[in-house]
């Protein structure tokens, strides 16, 4: 698989991209094409004694998308960025995977106005495979579409559904309703004309509403949201363990004792740090795009770069664009009656 790269993006651009990306290859990567800026790029390559350059292209863009910049607008305005030239070798199957830890917003438009939507999707979804106790779980939109349409939650269901399928390797996949109760009752407008949308979609393994409570348990896979609520809870979800971890931290190295403790249980801990560590998931594939866009977190060290190339190329080989376009064609979902407000991408 041919992984295009978003050199320049993340608070650490090539530095760090660069051979972070080099760690996926010989894996699910079989060829890099590193888009930037030529100096800084080439610089970070030649560095690497274990690059195979044979392996490793240069594609020129001498522009960058700041993270300051108008998300709707930066990549139009900007076509020699190295996001805009990055989501076009994907758009031109030159590439058969994007992926960058620059602007999200940025990304999600120029993937939109580039690549283009899987024909019969109406809006794509950001997602984050989340760790749970039993493994690992899905949660949909994160933000791509704020304020949606109840069908465009049926259809980020069904999107999810194939991924957890083909590249998790789940066969059978649970999906809950995000609400603020398990009763039929509960939920707001768009959760209460959702819930019987989903229960029509045939051979889905939909269990009805869910609560916050069992995004992290792992007794379901997928959980579906509008992007709003679903940014909400990720970024609750984060700084909720980031905060236990500090704790943890503070009470382990109190006294003496502890600290004695602690240097035994290190293993155990160590063990805990990485299966809450999101940078083992990579990135957020983007679903319902016209080809394989992974989007990395901003701060990504090496380890969450190179997964995320990882995923790429698992998700190009899976040909996820394909399958989701015969996945929705096979629900023959309706959709749903003009609204006066059907959701922007996210900025």
């Amino acid at each position: 698989m041919r992984v295009a790269i978003d050199a320049m993006g993340g608070d650490f651009g090539p530095s760090l991209v660069v051979p972070a990306s080099v760690k996926a290859l010989n894996e699910e990567a079989s060829h890099l094409l590193f888009v930037g800026q030529r100096s800084e790029v080439i610089k970070h390559l030649d560095a690497l004694e274990s690059a195979d350059r044979a392996r490793c292209e240069f594609i020129e863009a001498p522009d960058i998308v700041e993270m300051s910049e108008h998300a709707a607008t930066s990549v139009r305005k900007k076509p020699r960025s190295s996001m805009a030239i990055g989501l076009k070798l994907v758009e031109d199957g030159q590439a058969d995977g994007f992926v960058s830890a620059g602007h999200s917003g940025a990304v999600m438009t120029g993937a939109l106005a580039i690549i283009g939507r899987v024909p019969g999707v109406e809006r794509p979804a950001l997602v984050t495979v989340l760790p749970t106790l039993r493994g690992r779980s899905m949660l949909l939109d994160l933000g791509a579409t704020t304020d949606p349409r109840p069908h465009y939650l049926v259809q980020y269901a069904i999107m999810a559904v194939t991924y957890s399928r083909l590249v998790m390797g789940v066969a059978n996949p649970r999906v809950g309703l995000l609400s603020n109760g398990e009763e039929r009752t509960k939920g707001n407008q768009l959760v209460q004309e959702v819930l019987p949308l989903l229960e029509a979609v045939p051979g889905m393994n939909f269990i009805g509403n869910v609560e916050a409570k069992e995004l992290l348990r792992g007794d379901i896979e997928i959980f579906v949201t509008d992007g709003f609520t679903g940014n909400v809870a990720l970024k609750s979800m984060e700084g909720a363990v980031s905060v236990l971890t500090d704790i943890l931290r503070e009470e382990v190295t109190r006294t003496p004792f502890r600290k004695a403790l602690a240097l035994l249980m290190r293993p155990a801990l160590r063990q805990v740090r990485t299966r809450l560590d999101y940078e083992e998931i990579g990135g957020a594939p983007l679903l319902g795009v016209n080809g394989s866009v992974i989007v990395a977190h901003g701060r990504s060290r090496e380890r969450a770069i190179a997964n995320a190339v990882r995923v790429a190329a698992r998700t190009a080989a899976q040909e996820i664009p394909a399958e989701i376009e015969r996945a929705i064609r096979s629900a023959s979902v309706a959709p749903s009656p003009p609204a006066s407000s059907a959701g922007l991408p996210h900025a």
